[in-house]
């Protein structure tokens, strides 16, 4: 993988983690870099998702998998945020 690759990969994954934040409601207690970390991980398996499914190559916007990715940030988030809340 090139530099421009990871680089990619941390933006997309940053803008995936947002939104999956933003999807749930209330205020969750984890901080930017776990966001992050949460984002770059559902990016790169929803991608790989939406390539088993048949979704990931379409002519022009990949909704369906852009929906998978930021569902499966929701849900990270959400994970993440219920396990620094027992502590």
């Amino acid at each position: 993988m090139e530099i421009s690759g990871i680089i990619t990969a941390i933006v997309i994954g940053t803008v995936i983690g947002v939104l999956g934040r933003l999807v749930l409601p209330g205020r969750q207690h984890i901080g930017i870099l776990w966001t992050l970390a949460v984002g770059i991980a559902a990016a790169l398996v929803g991608t790989a998702i939406a390539g088993a499914v048949g979704v990931a190559d379409t002519k022009g916007v990949d909704w369906i998998e852009i929906i998978i990715q930021v569902a499966l940030a929701a849900v990270g988030v959400a994970g993440l945020d219920r396990l620094k809340g027992r502590r």
